[in-house]
Protein backbone atom coordinates (compact mmCIF):
# COMPACT_ATOMS: atom_id res chain seq x y z
CA UNK A 1 0.00 0.00 0.00
CA UNK A 2 1.22 3.49 -0.87
CA UNK A 3 1.43 6.01 1.92
CA UNK A 4 1.22 9.78 2.35
CA UNK A 5 0.67 12.16 5.22
CA UNK A 6 -2.62 13.69 4.07
CA UNK A 7 -4.98 12.72 1.27
CA UNK A 8 -7.13 15.59 0.01
CA UNK A 9 -10.11 14.32 -1.97
CA UNK A 10 -11.15 16.96 -4.50
CA UNK A 11 -9.09 19.52 -6.40
CA UNK A 12 -11.43 22.49 -6.00
CA UNK A 13 -10.54 25.75 -4.23
CA UNK A 14 -10.76 24.26 -0.72
CA UNK A 15 -8.78 21.14 -1.59
CA UNK A 16 -6.03 22.96 -3.48
CA UNK A 17 -5.58 25.64 -0.81
CA UNK A 18 -5.46 23.02 1.96
CA UNK A 19 -2.96 20.95 -0.02
CA UNK A 20 -0.69 23.93 -0.76
CA UNK A 21 -0.64 25.20 2.83
CA UNK A 22 0.03 21.78 4.36
CA UNK A 23 2.81 21.13 1.87
CA UNK A 24 4.41 24.44 2.86
CA UNK A 25 4.29 23.18 6.44
CA UNK A 26 6.41 20.21 5.38
CA UNK A 27 3.53 17.71 5.51
CA UNK A 28 3.41 15.16 2.70
CA UNK A 29 0.15 15.83 0.83
CA UNK A 30 -1.54 14.04 -2.07
CA UNK A 31 -4.51 15.73 -3.77
CA UNK A 32 -6.83 13.43 -5.75
CA UNK A 33 -8.79 15.05 -8.60
CA UNK A 34 -11.04 12.81 -10.65
CA UNK A 35 -10.93 14.94 -13.81
CA UNK A 36 -8.03 15.27 -16.20
CA UNK A 37 -8.06 19.07 -16.00
CA UNK A 38 -9.94 21.89 -14.29
CA UNK A 39 -11.82 23.00 -17.42
CA UNK A 40 -15.42 22.82 -16.26
CA UNK A 41 -17.73 25.72 -17.01
CA UNK A 42 -20.26 27.43 -14.72
CA UNK A 43 -18.37 26.76 -11.54
CA UNK A 44 -17.95 29.47 -8.94
CA UNK A 45 -15.63 32.09 -10.38
CA UNK A 46 -15.53 34.62 -7.54
CA UNK A 47 -12.24 35.31 -5.79
CA UNK A 48 -13.14 37.49 -2.84
CA UNK A 49 -11.21 40.31 -1.21
CA UNK A 50 -10.22 38.06 1.70
CA UNK A 51 -8.90 35.43 -0.72
CA UNK A 52 -6.98 38.09 -2.67
CA UNK A 53 -5.35 39.13 0.61
CA UNK A 54 -4.54 35.48 1.31
CA UNK A 55 -2.87 35.17 -2.11
CA UNK A 56 -0.75 38.21 -1.28
CA UNK A 57 0.32 36.59 2.01
CA UNK A 58 1.23 33.41 0.12
CA UNK A 59 3.36 35.41 -2.31
CA UNK A 60 1.01 34.63 -5.20
CA UNK A 61 -0.28 38.16 -5.81
CA UNK A 62 2.00 38.88 -8.81
CA UNK A 63 1.11 35.56 -10.45
CA UNK A 64 -2.61 36.09 -9.88
CA UNK A 65 -2.35 39.52 -11.48
CA UNK A 66 -1.33 37.80 -14.73
CA UNK A 67 -4.42 35.57 -14.76
CA UNK A 68 -7.24 36.96 -16.93
CA UNK A 69 -9.86 38.41 -14.60
CA UNK A 70 -12.29 41.26 -14.06
CA UNK A 71 -12.52 43.36 -10.91
CA UNK A 72 -15.96 44.37 -9.64
CA UNK A 73 -16.40 47.00 -6.94
CA UNK A 74 -20.19 47.14 -6.68
CA UNK A 75 -23.18 44.84 -6.56
CA UNK A 76 -26.43 46.27 -7.84
CA UNK A 77 -30.00 45.25 -8.60
CA UNK A 78 -32.29 46.27 -11.44
CA UNK A 79 -35.74 46.65 -9.95
CA UNK A 80 -38.90 47.74 -11.74
CA UNK A 81 -38.15 51.17 -10.26
CA UNK A 82 -34.60 51.26 -11.72
CA UNK A 83 -31.01 50.35 -10.69
CA UNK A 84 -29.87 50.44 -7.08
CA UNK A 85 -26.48 49.67 -5.53
CA UNK A 86 -26.72 47.01 -2.82
CA UNK A 87 -23.04 46.54 -2.05
CA UNK A 88 -20.30 49.15 -2.37
CA UNK A 89 -16.97 47.35 -2.18
CA UNK A 90 -15.00 50.60 -2.32
CA UNK A 91 -15.93 50.93 1.36
CA UNK A 92 -14.01 47.77 2.29
CA UNK A 93 -10.94 47.97 4.53
CA UNK A 94 -7.60 46.82 3.18
CA UNK A 95 -5.97 46.98 -0.26
CA UNK A 96 -8.53 44.91 -2.14
CA UNK A 97 -11.74 46.92 -2.46
CA UNK A 98 -13.22 44.60 -5.05
CA UNK A 99 -14.05 41.03 -5.99
CA UNK A 100 -12.24 39.33 -8.86
CA UNK A 101 -14.13 37.20 -11.36
CA UNK A 102 -11.69 34.69 -12.79
CA UNK A 103 -12.24 31.36 -14.58
CA UNK A 104 -11.95 28.78 -11.84
CA UNK A 105 -9.64 26.62 -13.95
CA UNK A 106 -7.09 29.46 -14.13
CA UNK A 107 -7.28 29.97 -10.37
CA UNK A 108 -6.83 26.25 -9.70
CA UNK A 109 -3.99 25.97 -12.21
CA UNK A 110 -2.20 28.76 -10.33
CA UNK A 111 -2.58 26.92 -7.02
CA UNK A 112 -1.41 23.69 -8.66
CA UNK A 113 1.70 25.39 -10.06
CA UNK A 114 2.45 26.84 -6.63
CA UNK A 115 2.00 23.40 -5.07
CA UNK A 116 4.38 21.75 -7.52
CA UNK A 117 7.17 23.93 -6.15
CA UNK A 118 6.81 22.16 -2.79
CA UNK A 119 8.68 18.83 -2.49
CA UNK A 120 5.93 17.28 -0.36
CA UNK A 121 3.03 18.18 -2.69
CA UNK A 122 1.57 15.70 -5.18
CA UNK A 123 -1.45 16.30 -7.44
CA UNK A 124 -2.96 13.23 -9.07
CA UNK A 125 -5.35 14.07 -11.88
CA UNK A 126 -7.70 11.47 -13.39
CA UNK A 127 -7.78 9.78 -9.99
CA UNK A 128 -11.17 9.24 -8.40
CA UNK A 129 -11.88 8.40 -4.77
CA UNK A 130 -13.90 5.19 -4.43
CA UNK A 131 -13.88 4.33 -0.74
CA UNK A 132 -12.44 4.79 2.72
CA UNK A 133 -10.02 2.41 4.40
CA UNK A 134 -10.67 1.91 8.08
CA UNK A 135 -9.04 0.25 11.05
CA UNK A 136 -11.97 -0.17 13.39
CA UNK A 137 -13.56 3.27 13.75
CA UNK A 138 -10.47 5.12 12.52
CA UNK A 139 -10.09 6.23 8.89
CA UNK A 140 -6.61 5.22 7.73
CA UNK A 141 -6.66 5.93 4.00
CA UNK A 142 -8.57 5.80 0.72
CA UNK A 143 -9.19 3.57 -2.26
CA UNK A 144 -9.11 5.03 -5.74
CA UNK A 145 -9.21 4.23 -9.42
CA UNK A 146 -7.71 6.06 -12.35
CA UNK A 147 -9.13 6.97 -15.75
CA UNK A 148 -6.93 4.22 -17.16
CA UNK A 149 -8.71 1.59 -15.05
CA UNK A 150 -6.01 1.11 -12.42
CA UNK A 151 -7.04 0.75 -8.78
CA UNK A 152 -5.07 1.37 -5.64
CA UNK A 153 -4.99 2.14 -1.95
CA UNK A 154 -3.34 5.10 -0.28
CA UNK A 155 -2.74 5.11 3.47
CA UNK A 156 -2.72 8.46 5.27
CA UNK A 157 -2.78 10.04 8.71
CA UNK A 158 -5.65 12.29 7.61
CA UNK A 159 -8.25 12.27 4.83
CA UNK A 160 -9.65 15.71 3.99
CA UNK A 161 -13.00 15.67 2.17
CA UNK A 162 -13.09 18.63 -0.22
CA UNK A 163 -15.22 16.90 -2.85
CA UNK A 164 -18.16 19.30 -2.88
CA UNK A 165 -21.82 19.31 -1.99
CA UNK A 166 -22.29 15.75 -3.25
CA UNK A 167 -19.29 14.51 -1.30
CA UNK A 168 -18.80 10.75 -1.48
CA UNK A 169 -16.40 10.91 1.46
CA UNK A 170 -19.03 12.65 3.58
CA UNK A 171 -21.58 10.03 2.55
CA UNK A 172 -19.30 7.16 3.54
CA UNK A 173 -18.45 8.80 6.86
CA UNK A 174 -22.17 8.87 7.67
CA UNK A 175 -21.94 12.21 9.45
CA UNK A 176 -25.30 13.74 10.52
CA UNK A 177 -26.44 16.63 8.34
CA UNK A 178 -28.99 19.41 8.83
CA UNK A 179 -30.87 20.15 5.60
CA UNK A 180 -32.28 23.68 5.32
CA UNK A 181 -33.74 23.45 1.82
CA UNK A 182 -33.90 26.07 -0.92
CA UNK A 183 -36.82 27.52 -2.91
CA UNK A 184 -34.89 27.78 -6.17
CA UNK A 185 -32.47 26.19 -8.59
CA UNK A 186 -30.30 28.07 -11.09
CA UNK A 187 -29.97 27.91 -14.87
CA UNK A 188 -26.49 29.01 -15.97
CA UNK A 189 -25.82 30.29 -19.49
CA UNK A 190 -23.77 32.88 -21.37
CA UNK A 191 -24.67 35.95 -23.39
CA UNK A 192 -22.44 38.34 -25.38
CA UNK A 193 -21.51 41.58 -23.61
CA UNK A 194 -20.32 44.96 -24.79
CA UNK A 195 -17.39 46.13 -22.60
CA UNK A 196 -19.27 49.35 -21.86
CA UNK A 197 -22.26 47.53 -20.32
CA UNK A 198 -22.86 46.93 -16.60
CA UNK A 199 -19.50 46.84 -14.88
CA UNK A 200 -20.83 45.39 -11.62
CA UNK A 201 -22.57 42.13 -10.78
CA UNK A 202 -26.23 42.95 -11.35
CA UNK A 203 -29.44 41.22 -10.34
CA UNK A 204 -32.79 41.78 -12.05
CA UNK A 205 -35.83 41.02 -9.91
CA UNK A 206 -39.52 41.38 -10.62
CA UNK A 207 -42.73 39.52 -9.80
CA UNK A 208 -42.28 35.89 -10.86
CA UNK A 209 -38.75 36.15 -12.28
CA UNK A 210 -35.16 36.80 -11.24
CA UNK A 211 -31.77 36.75 -12.94
CA UNK A 212 -28.20 37.77 -12.15
CA UNK A 213 -25.74 39.10 -14.76
CA UNK A 214 -22.04 38.73 -13.98
CA UNK A 215 -19.71 40.66 -16.34
CA UNK A 216 -16.92 38.45 -17.67
CA UNK A 217 -15.09 40.52 -20.26
CA UNK A 218 -16.87 40.01 -23.58
CA UNK A 219 -19.74 37.97 -22.13
CA UNK A 220 -22.19 37.86 -19.24
CA UNK A 221 -22.34 34.77 -17.09
CA UNK A 222 -26.08 34.62 -16.42
CA UNK A 223 -27.88 32.96 -13.54
CA UNK A 224 -31.60 32.60 -14.19
CA UNK A 225 -33.47 31.55 -11.05
CA UNK A 226 -36.22 28.95 -11.32
CA UNK A 227 -38.51 27.48 -8.68
CA UNK A 228 -37.07 24.38 -7.05
CA UNK A 229 -37.75 21.20 -8.97
CA UNK A 230 -39.15 22.82 -12.14
CA UNK A 231 -36.17 22.11 -14.41
CA UNK A 232 -37.82 19.32 -16.43
CA UNK A 233 -41.11 21.20 -16.73
CA UNK A 234 -39.43 24.35 -18.06
CA UNK A 235 -37.20 22.43 -20.45
CA UNK A 236 -40.27 20.74 -21.89
CA UNK A 237 -41.59 24.19 -22.88
CA UNK A 238 -38.58 24.65 -25.18
CA UNK A 239 -35.96 27.27 -25.98
CA UNK A 240 -38.40 29.80 -27.47
CA UNK A 241 -40.37 30.05 -24.22
CA UNK A 242 -37.15 30.51 -22.25
CA UNK A 243 -35.96 33.29 -24.55
CA UNK A 244 -39.29 35.07 -24.14
CA UNK A 245 -39.03 34.95 -20.36
CA UNK A 246 -35.55 36.43 -20.33
CA UNK A 247 -36.47 39.17 -22.82
CA UNK A 248 -39.52 40.07 -20.76
CA UNK A 249 -37.28 40.35 -17.71
CA UNK A 250 -34.44 42.26 -19.43
CA UNK A 251 -35.69 43.62 -22.80
CA UNK A 252 -32.30 44.87 -24.01
CA UNK A 253 -31.05 41.26 -24.13
CA UNK A 254 -33.52 40.41 -26.92
CA UNK A 255 -31.15 40.12 -29.90
CA UNK A 256 -28.37 38.33 -28.07
CA UNK A 257 -30.73 35.67 -26.66
CA UNK A 258 -30.56 34.10 -30.14
CA UNK A 259 -27.00 33.04 -29.24
CA UNK A 260 -28.51 30.54 -26.79
CA UNK A 261 -29.20 28.03 -29.54
CA UNK A 262 -30.82 25.33 -27.42
CA UNK A 263 -31.43 24.38 -23.82
CA UNK A 264 -28.30 22.24 -24.06
CA UNK A 265 -26.50 25.58 -23.60
CA UNK A 266 -28.29 26.02 -20.25
CA UNK A 267 -26.81 24.15 -17.28
CA UNK A 268 -28.68 23.34 -14.08
CA UNK A 269 -27.33 24.07 -10.62
CA UNK A 270 -29.28 22.06 -8.06
CA UNK A 271 -29.18 24.48 -5.13
CA UNK A 272 -28.57 22.92 -1.73
CA UNK A 273 -28.25 24.53 1.68
CA UNK A 274 -27.11 22.24 4.48
CA UNK A 275 -24.54 21.87 7.24
CA UNK A 276 -22.97 18.90 8.95
CA UNK A 277 -23.59 18.71 12.68
CA UNK A 278 -20.07 17.28 13.04
CA UNK A 279 -17.34 17.87 10.45
CA UNK A 280 -14.93 15.10 11.42
CA UNK A 281 -14.42 11.47 12.25
CA UNK A 282 -11.26 9.90 13.64
CA UNK A 283 -8.79 10.35 10.77
CA UNK A 284 -11.08 12.37 8.47
CA UNK A 285 -12.23 15.99 8.13
CA UNK A 286 -14.81 17.68 5.88
CA UNK A 287 -14.34 21.26 4.66
CA UNK A 288 -16.02 23.58 2.16
CA UNK A 289 -19.21 22.38 0.51
CA UNK A 290 -18.56 18.87 1.85
CA UNK A 291 -19.13 20.33 5.33
CA UNK A 292 -21.72 22.97 4.46
CA UNK A 293 -23.35 23.39 1.06
CA UNK A 294 -24.05 27.08 0.50
CA UNK A 295 -26.73 28.81 -1.53
CA UNK A 296 -25.35 30.80 -4.51
CA UNK A 297 -26.72 33.98 -2.86
CA UNK A 298 -23.81 36.41 -2.65
CA UNK A 299 -21.42 33.94 -4.28
CA UNK A 300 -19.84 33.30 -0.87
CA UNK A 301 -19.35 29.54 -1.15
CA UNK A 302 -15.77 29.76 -2.43
CA UNK A 303 -14.87 32.35 0.20
CA UNK A 304 -16.03 30.12 3.05
CA UNK A 305 -14.43 27.03 1.50
CA UNK A 306 -11.03 28.72 1.18
CA UNK A 307 -11.22 30.02 4.74
CA UNK A 308 -12.11 26.51 5.97
CA UNK A 309 -8.98 25.24 4.23
CA UNK A 310 -6.77 27.88 5.85
CA UNK A 311 -8.20 27.18 9.30
CA UNK A 312 -7.78 23.42 8.83
CA UNK A 313 -4.15 23.72 7.70
CA UNK A 314 -3.35 26.12 10.54
CA UNK A 315 -4.76 23.79 13.19
CA UNK A 316 -3.60 20.38 11.96
CA UNK A 317 -0.13 21.06 10.53
CA UNK A 318 1.83 20.89 13.79
CA UNK A 319 -0.02 17.82 15.17
CA UNK A 320 0.55 16.04 11.85
CA UNK A 321 4.29 16.78 11.94
CA UNK A 322 4.47 15.45 15.51
CA UNK A 323 2.37 12.39 14.66
CA UNK A 324 -0.21 13.38 17.27
CA UNK A 325 -3.30 14.24 15.27
CA UNK A 326 -6.36 13.45 17.38
CA UNK A 327 -10.13 13.79 16.88
CA UNK A 328 -10.04 16.63 19.40
CA UNK A 329 -7.75 18.62 17.08
CA UNK A 330 -10.06 17.99 14.11
CA UNK A 331 -13.06 19.14 16.17
CA UNK A 332 -11.36 22.52 16.59
CA UNK A 333 -11.80 23.23 12.87
CA UNK A 334 -15.59 23.14 13.14
CA UNK A 335 -15.56 25.21 16.33
CA UNK A 336 -13.41 27.84 14.62
CA UNK A 337 -15.50 27.99 11.44
CA UNK A 338 -19.01 27.32 12.80
CA UNK A 339 -20.02 30.91 13.59
CA UNK A 340 -19.18 32.47 10.17
CA UNK A 341 -20.77 29.48 8.43
CA UNK A 342 -23.96 29.49 10.51
CA UNK A 343 -24.42 33.26 10.36
CA UNK A 344 -23.87 33.35 6.59
CA UNK A 345 -26.35 30.52 6.05
CA UNK A 346 -28.87 32.24 8.32
CA UNK A 347 -28.62 35.38 6.17
CA UNK A 348 -29.02 33.30 3.01
CA UNK A 349 -32.09 31.57 4.44
CA UNK A 350 -33.59 34.92 5.37
CA UNK A 351 -33.07 36.27 1.84
CA UNK A 352 -34.50 33.08 0.36
CA UNK A 353 -37.61 33.09 2.50
CA UNK A 354 -38.39 36.80 2.62
CA UNK A 355 -37.34 37.89 -0.87
CA UNK A 356 -36.50 35.18 -3.43
CA UNK A 357 -39.35 32.80 -2.69
CA UNK A 358 -42.04 35.54 -2.86
CA UNK A 359 -40.38 36.92 -5.99
CA UNK A 360 -40.32 33.59 -7.83
CA UNK A 361 -43.86 32.67 -6.80
CA UNK A 362 -45.24 36.14 -7.52
CA UNK A 363 -46.51 36.52 -3.94
CA UNK A 364 -44.37 39.44 -2.80
CA UNK A 365 -46.25 41.85 -0.53
CA UNK A 366 -44.22 44.81 -1.78
CA UNK A 367 -46.29 47.07 -4.01
CA UNK A 368 -45.36 46.86 -7.73
CA UNK A 369 -42.70 49.40 -8.57
CA UNK A 370 -41.85 50.00 -4.90
CA UNK A 371 -38.38 48.78 -3.84
CA UNK A 372 -38.13 46.50 -0.79
CA UNK A 373 -37.31 48.17 2.53
CA UNK A 374 -33.57 47.20 2.57
CA UNK A 375 -33.16 48.75 -0.89
CA UNK A 376 -34.87 51.96 0.20
CA UNK A 377 -32.67 52.17 3.31
CA UNK A 378 -29.46 51.74 1.32
CA UNK A 379 -30.56 54.39 -1.16
CA UNK A 380 -31.17 56.82 1.70
CA UNK A 381 -28.10 55.88 3.75
CA UNK A 382 -25.32 54.88 1.29
CA UNK A 383 -22.92 53.92 4.09
CA UNK A 384 -25.12 50.88 4.70
CA UNK A 385 -23.96 49.55 1.32
CA UNK A 386 -20.66 48.68 2.98
CA UNK A 387 -22.32 46.08 5.24
CA UNK A 388 -23.35 43.54 2.56
CA UNK A 389 -20.10 44.32 0.74
CA UNK A 390 -18.11 43.27 3.82
CA UNK A 391 -20.18 40.15 4.46
CA UNK A 392 -19.77 38.99 0.86
CA UNK A 393 -16.18 40.02 0.07
CA UNK A 394 -14.54 39.42 3.45
CA UNK A 395 -16.98 37.63 5.73
CA UNK A 396 -17.04 36.98 9.44
CA UNK A 397 -13.70 35.89 10.88
CA UNK A 398 -11.51 36.06 7.78
CA UNK A 399 -8.56 33.66 7.93
CA UNK A 400 -4.97 34.65 7.23
CA UNK A 401 -2.05 32.54 6.06
CA UNK A 402 -0.15 30.92 8.93
CA UNK A 403 3.50 31.87 9.26
CA UNK A 404 4.79 28.61 7.80
CA UNK A 405 2.92 29.24 4.52
CA UNK A 406 3.84 32.87 3.91
CA UNK A 407 6.26 33.77 1.13
CA UNK A 408 7.69 36.92 -0.42
CA UNK A 409 5.86 38.09 -3.56
CA UNK A 410 7.15 36.34 -6.66
CA UNK A 411 6.04 35.37 -10.13
CA UNK A 412 5.50 31.62 -10.46
CA UNK A 413 6.32 30.02 -13.79
CA UNK A 414 3.02 28.72 -15.17
CA UNK A 415 2.82 25.24 -16.61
Amino acid sequence: MERTGVVVVGGGPAGMVAGLLLARAGVEVTVLEKHGDFLRDFRGDTVHASTLSLLDELGLGPSFAEVPHQLVDKVQVLLDSGPQTMGDLTRLPGPHKHIAFVPQWDFLDLLADAGKREPTFTLRMNTEFTGLIRNGDKVTGVRYHTAGGETGELAADLVIAADGRRSLVREQLGLPVHEFGAPMDVWWFRLPRDPAELSGATGRFTQGQAMVLIPRGDYFQCAYLIRKGTDELLRAEGIAAFRQRVVKLVPWLAERMETVESLDDVKLLDVKLDRLRRWHADGALCIGDAAHAMSPIGGVGINLAVQDAVAAATLVAAPLRRGRLSPEVLAKVRRRRWLPTAVTQAIQRRIQDSFLKPTLTGTSSTAPGRPPLPVRLMARFPRLQGVPAYLVAIGLRPEHAPGFARRAPERIERS
